[in-house]
């Protein structure tokens, strides 16, 4: 058996399964065409709806990393913004130091209370990424348990085909000029039988 073979909802509607004296239902056998048929098709649109999910999640995610990534780079830039000042507070606070301490302890002063708003200001950034951290690490479990849980659904049963509807084993009977494999007289007459009772 081909195990490449792939059947689409149109293959089942367009099958010709032949007629044959004494063969099946033709009305049951198309009913139950239709019946797999509209399962494929509805097979079909569910999986493209997940794989729709899937990249849109992915996405989301991508996104998500790049808006860490600036967030890291903006808590980078502020630590050494803040080296800087300080460096540059205490260079100037020594130059007027020497030239009049009391002019140079009140501008001291404001340079220590600019790097104590720096630091809170940092301490403030560092917050919002642990909890922008905490937020994305949720979100993105919980649309991992999503998928995961989506892929563990199990599909639903397909009715077993009645024996000899596809193809029967060559033992089974003459075979028909189509390919598909004729029922003995044996077999017809014990399913009629059966029918009977």
């Amino acid at each position: 058996m081909d195990e490449t073979f792939h059947l689409t909802p149109l293959d089942v509607r367009r099958y010709d399964f032949g007629h044959k004296l004494r063969g099946y239902d033709p009305e049951r056998v198309e009913q139950f065409r239709t019946q797999v048929a509209d399962e494929l098709e509805r097979m079909s649109r569910q999986t493209q709806e997940l794989d729709a999910k899937a990249k849109a999640f992915h996405e989301q995610l991508r996104a998500f990393r790049e808006r860490d990534k600036a967030l890291n780079d903006a808590l980078v830039s502020a630590q050494q913004l803040r080296g800087e000042i300080r460096e540059q507070s205490e260079r100037e606070a020594q130059l007027i130091l020497r030239e009049a301490r009391g002019e140079a302890e009140k501008y001291l002063e404001g340079s220590r209370n600019e790097i104590r708003h720096l630091q809170a200001h940092i301490a403030e950034l560092e917050r919002a990424r642990r909890n922008y951290l905490a937020q994305l690490r949720v979100m993105a479990e919980r649309q991992l348990a999503d998928i995961i849980a989506a892929e563990q659904v199990p599909a639903p049963a397909v009715p077993a085909l009645p024996a000899g509807v596809l193809a029967a084993s060559p033992a089974s009977g003459p075979v028909s000029s189509n390919g598909a494999t004729a029922p003995s007289e044996a077999r017809v007459a014990q399913t009629a039988r059966v029918g009977q009772g």
